[in-house]
């Protein structure tokens, strides 16, 4: 396996690990590295990647400049490595909502974590990242993103998760792919909260979404969210009948 890296919004970088044997065609693991003042990380990957997303980390900035270590909800490849981090950048901190540090990241990291209100938003010098609360959106009582205000792009986690190796961004449908990726998996908690909590993060117009398995999107975020919302309350309707 090797990690690839490609800039996909203005020093914002994907850093993308595929792995063949999962799925039927295989399924990509990605993380985003901000390279800013304080330069911020969505995700950290399992433990088995710590090498690999850390040596492509250093190809764009010193590993101990990080200053923000950060994921969507508690799930190894959301946040396998994180204390790997920690020690590795002794002036990083773990950053989550309130309730994630409360249930969970408390006791799980080597450092207290920065707990973050919803809305809250963390400076990193020219970018400026906003907390979104999603309770179980798309899964996970402590589920978050956040959206990156100067390039518009939402770090939206497991939404729109697709199959395979595909590129590092596309412009073409990925809620097709995503719904592929549902049937398969089954990996969202649908509820009746699940159409209207996306249809809120539509309302945010971003033009880039940073996906955690698969292809980032470029065009028009705001309504890739709202064909995700109908499909997953089409979904919903479809188990109440």
């Amino acid at each position: 396996m090797d990690t690839r890296i490609d800039e996909v919004a203005d020093r914002i970088f994907r850093l993308s690990t595929f792995v063949p044997d999962i799925g039927p065609t295989g399924f990509t693991f990605n993380q985003y590295l901000i390279d800013d003042e304080e330069p911020l990380l969505f995700h950290t990957g399992p433990r088995a990647m710590f090498p690999l997303v850390s040596e492509a980390i250093a190809t764009v900035t010193s590993l101990d400049r990080l200053r923000w270590i950060t994921f969507g909800h508690v799930e190894a490849d959301e946040c396998g490595s994180m204390n790997e981090f920690l020690g590795a950048a002794p002036d990083a901190k773990v950053a989550h909502g309130t309730l994630g540090c409360m249930v969970s990241i408390n006791d799980l990291a080597d450092r207290l974590p920065v707990p973050l209100a919803d809305g809250e938003v963390i400076e990193l010098g020219d970018h400026r990242v906003r907390h979104i609360d999603t309770p179980h959106v798309p899964h996970g009582w402590e589920a978050r993103l956040l959206f990156e205000e100067t390039t518009n792009t939402l770090l939206c986690g497991d939404l729109f998760t697709q199959l395979g190796d595909p590129p590092a961004i596309s412009t073409e449908d990925i809620v097709g792919p995503a719904s592929q990726a549902e049937d398969i998996f089954g990996y969202s908690a649908l509820s009746p909260k699940t159409g209207p909590t996306i249809r809120s993060l539509a309302d945010l117009a971003p033009t880039t979404l940073a996906v955690m398995h698969g292809s980032c999107f470029a065009g028009d975020g705001a309504m890739a969210l709202l064909t995700l919302a109908d499909e997953y309350d089409a979904r919903i309707a479809a188990a109440r009948a």
